[in-house]
Formats: C-alpha cells, structure tokens, sequence
C-alpha cells in the first residue's frame, strides 16, 4: 500500500561494487521489481570501486536496458567499500537515501517497508538486522564480537551494525564524512548528530552469496578495532580532546609521582634507589603524562581552530527546524499601562 510520505520521498539507492560481474543484472531486475509499485521518484546509482573484471561495462549495459535512472559511477581505483560508499552518498539526490550491497545477500524487497517507516516514524536511520544470517562462522562469529563491542562503547543499541542495508535521510547522512572501514559505524556517526531515539532497526531478508567471492575476512576484524577506537574518540571527545589527554596525562603522571614519593621515603631512609627499576619507571610516567596534558592543549587549539574557521558547530539541528514558525517572533515589553508594546511604530516615532 503506497502512502503520502512515499510519494513525496525523491529516492536514491546506493551500491557500491567490487568484480561482482555476475551480479550486476540480477541485482538491477531485483531492485525494479521492488520498487515497481513505489510511486515516488527514485535513482540506482551503481559504484564501481575500481573493479578488473567487466562489473563497469555491466552496469553501463544496465543503464541502456533500464534507463538513465541507473548511474554508473566508475572509480578510478580500489578505494575500498567506505570511499565508494561515500562516493554514492555524495552524488545521490535524493531526499532518502538508501545503501545496499552489490552481491545480492541484501534484498531490495525490504526496500519500500525501510523507507515507509523512516517517513512514518519521522526517523533518522533505519539500519536493517540480518536475524537469520546465511554467511559461515567465519564471518559470523567475528561480526557477533564487534557488534558487542561497538554497542558497549558508541551507546548506539543496534544488533547488526554490519548490515549495508540501511535506509537514511539524505539532510543527515551527507553531514557525516566516511572514511577507513567507517561505513559500519555510521550509526554511531549518525548519534553524533542526532538522537539515538531517531535510528530505528528492522528486521530484512539475507541470501547466501551465489555468485563472486566475498571481500570479507578475519583481516578486517583488526581494522575494524583500530577504527572503533577513533569513532569513540570523536563521539565524546571530539570537541573536548583535552579532557581525554588530560585524563591520561594525569592517570601517568599521578602512577609517576607515586613511584617517585615512595623512592623519596627510601632515599630518606637510607636505601640506595640509584639502581631501582621503579626510578625509570617512575620518570618515564612523568614524562608521559606532561606528553599527554601538552598533546591536550594542541588539541584542544587545533579543535577551536577547526570549528572557528570553519564555521562548524558543537550541534546540530534537524534540517527540518521550525519549518511551522515556532522560532520568528520576540515577546514585547508591556507598556506602562500593562498591555503589551507592539512592533510598529508610527510616522512621529510614537506606538501606533
């Protein structure tokens, strides 16, 4: 059933891919058939992440079958899925914004159902959750761990943050910059500018890969830690780094200053300390904590410099703001008989 808020949601549908030659037609007839009762306007735009097989000359064949809708956008080279997955992003233009794998495990049915309740429910993100997941446990188990790990640490509750079917308003998504292997954290990206209450997960079907060769492996669980560490950075701590160095700094410095009291007391007993590990480990401490504090503050200026210059704010407001006049008008002073002032003046400079 087609509702008001489908018909007025402009639709882009971005799907990065890598040598998935054999995937390419059966993904596009999948992604018409969903969408063929979606009476809005809609665009599939196809990226081609710098693959060497015939993925490019496949999809620009898709685009003379189907029609103008379907974008190729070849890379110049492997940038990896997060870059081609930013690349659709920023050339997409529509008010939804919807990212899908190229090697047909994610559905296009689920499409339509993912749209109506962002619209709906007036969401942010609607991220999908692969409950009955058709990958091996090498991919499964290391995906469970990181899925723990990155709920305890970002506060963003979500089951499957591995899942590329997520459906996002574009005003939102175009304000957060991917990099690294970062296209699994842009939940915890999104909750740097919106609320958690605004990203909502659903359930979506998942297909065993029959085609191509997956591009994933327990090598990425590694990169996926190291960029965890720096999405937790930037959630608390991005406008504020002198705190994070500070504490560390003061945690080392306080451990150091310890050592050296208590080598103190030995000296004034007549111990010898000269010779003592915990003297090496003490000034070490020290020295990393005065390290820490003045890495702080070049922080600390390098983030004013950052916001100041260019005009980026520690907030943000939803760009649908006060679209019914909530914040155009002043309340005036009374007058001096108890009445409120009006805004107009007459021509001799009196209240009208």
């Amino acid at each position: 059933m087609t509702t008001t808020a489908q018909l007025a949601a402009p639709l882009s549908i971005v799907v990065p891919m890598f040598n998935e030659q054999e995937n390419v037609s059966p993904l596009v007839e999948r992604v018409h058939e969903a969408l063929a009762e979606y009476t809005g306007a809609w665009e599939l735009l196809l990226v081609d992440d710098g693959s060497s097989d015939a993925t490019v000359a496949r999809i620009r064949a898709a685009r003379k079958a189907f029609g103008s809708h379907v974008r190729p956008v070849p890379l110049t080279r492997n940038f990896g899925q997060t870059a081609a997955m930013q690349a659709g992003i920023d050339l997409a233009r529509g008010e939804v914004i919807v990212t899908m794998d190229g090697d047909l495990q994610n559905d296009p049915i689920d499409i339509p159902r993912m749209v109506d309740r962002l619209l709906r429910e007036d969401l942010d993100l609607v991220a999908g959750w692969r409950r009955d997941r058709k990958d091996n446990w090498v991919r499964k188990v290391p995906s469970w761990l990181a899925n723990r790990l990155i709920r305890r640490l970002t506060g963003v509750n979500l089951h499957d943050y591995g899942c590329s079917l997520k459906v996002f308003r574009a005003d939102v998504i175009k304000g957060v910059r991917l990099y690294g292997e970062m296209h699994r954290f842009i939940p915890a990206w999104l909750a740097t500018q919106t609320a958690p209450s605004q990203i909502a997960e659903e359930v979506v079907t998942h297909h065993p890969r029959t085609a191509g060769n997956s591009k994933y492996g327990l090598s990425r669980t590694f990169r996926v830690i190291i960029d965890l560490i720096s999405v937790y950075f930037f959630m608390r701590f991005s406008a504020r780094p002198a705190h994070f160095f500070g504490l560390l700094g003061t945690g080392f410095g306080l451990l150091g200053g310890l050592g050296m009291f208590y080598l103190l007391i030995e000296k004034v007993l007549g111990h010898d300390i000269g010779d003592r590990p915990l003297l090496l480990v003490s000034i070490l401490f020290i020295l990393i904590g005065v390290q820490m504090l003045t890495t702080g503050v070049l922080s600390e200026m390098l983030s004013r410099t950052y916001y100041e210059s260019r005009d980026v704010r520690t907030y943000h407001l939803p760009a649908r703001f006060d679209l019914a006049g909530e914040n155009d008008a002043f309340r005036m002073p009374a007058d001096g008989k108890g009445r409120e002032a009006t805004d107009s003046v007459s021509a001799e400079g009196d209240p009208a």
